[in-house]
């Protein structure tokens, strides 16, 4: 597996993204566990998760948390260099809605929670899910700033932020921010100046739903045809040619597409093996949706 930075920490190229396996139609227990450890087999050392992926409405704020900690635990292999990054400040009350909680007290309550559960003395990358209207940005990354310093974190990211965010959480992280996980995918390419911003930075971008979402990804390749073109050049299917575009983007984007089976993370590996070339680069860049 190839290898790319956060931080100080090598990660594999390509991550697995947790979420599918704890929210609504997701699979038994022992098919995700499965899934882990398929994706540890495979050479995947970053695992996406964030204590607000749970059922909504459901008192069980930190399934996925849970969840993957021990399945890291029970792997049979050695999992020593793998790096757990959840997220905190996103709430699901209830199914369908989200909410937002910056408060920084909240926030270091959140991230000592969610250390606990995933059984580890300092999160590795711990980030903020996304930004609180009601709470001042700067107050909100002040929370992980004591994190750092108090050692509950080693590493501190951002999610769901813009340029001025990214700025300013690296201002008051004092240098310290490693990562930006914002929505990237070919559906959906608004977030390209946060991407290039953190490529001038030497700052990890972790796109999440590189595919487009639970609901797009099926359907990559139908709605993004030359996706599926070029696909069947190299004998690959669409979803790994479309996390192959993205870390063709810069050597500091990771993505992390989620999975709830092991048949799809180990397709989606396969994209740290694939070279596009600069023309095929470009015929992705200007792929528009069918239709």
């Amino acid at each position: 597996m190839k290898q790319r930075t956060i931080g100080d920490t090598d990660v594999s190229a390509i991550g697995l993204g947790g979420m599918p396996m704890s929210i609504e139609g997701r699979p038994d227990e022992r098919r995700s566990i499965a899934t882990i450890h398929a994706a540890l087999e495979a050479g995947v050392t970053l695992i996406d998760t964030a204590d607000a992926y749970h059922l909504g409405g459901h008192d069980e704020v930190g399934h996925n948390e849970e969840l993957i900690g021990r399945a890291v635990r029970e792997y049979h292999g050695v999992a020593d260099d793998v790096l757990i990054a959840t997220k905190g400040g996103h709430l699901r009350p209830e199914a369908g809605n989200w909410s937002q909680n910056g408060d920084p007290a909240y926030l270091k309550q959140a991230a000592k929670a969610s250390a606990k559960r995933l059984g580890v003395e300092a999160i590795g990358l711990y980030q903020f899910h996304r930004p609180d209207p009601a709470v001042p940005y700067a107050d909100s990354i002040g929370a992980l700033a004591e994190l750092l310093d108090e050692g509950v974190i080693r590493m501190a990211g951002i999610s769901n932020a813009d340029v001025d965010q990214i700025r300013q959480a690296n201002e008051v992280l004092d240098g310290r921010l490693v990562s930006v996980q914002n929505q990237y995918s070919p559906a959906f390419r608004s977030s390209e100046a946060e991407l290039e911003l953190c490529d001038e930075m030497s700052i990890a971008f972790l796109p999440w739903s590189p595919l487009g979402g639970i609901a797009g990804a099926s359907d990559l390749g139908t709605t993004y045809q030359d996706f599926a073109t070029v696909a069947r050049a190299h004998g690959v299917t669409p979803q790994v040619v479309a996390l192959a575009w993205e870390l063709a983007k810069s050597d500091v984007v990771i993505p992390i597409p989620g999975a709830s089976r092991p048949q799809s993370i180990l397709d989606s590996v396969t994209a740290a093996t694939v070279k596009l070339r600069p023309e095929e680069i470009d015929r992705l860049d200007r792929s528009q949706a069918a239709g």
